[in-house]
């Protein structure tokens, strides 16, 4: 039987609950879900972004 590379293995996503228990998490597992909030963060407001954009957009038309 083959030996089974764990590189190879599909990698488990990171999921976050907010008000998770932290105690059992490295500093390593830590730094990777505030670069995984941070991403989500950036995201959310480019969402707000667009949506303030299109919000001004239709404010302007139907102020002609």
């Amino acid at each position: 039987m083959a030996a089974i590379d764990p590189d190879e293995l599909p990698k488990k996503k990171i999921v976050h609950e907010m008000g998770q228990e932290l105690a059992l998490l490295s500093v390593g597992e830590l730094t990777e879900r505030i670069a995984l909030l941070k991403e989500e963060i950036a995201r959310l407001e480019a969402e707000i972004v667009r949506k303030r954009a299109s919000k001004s957009a239709a404010d302007t038309f139907f102020k002609k």
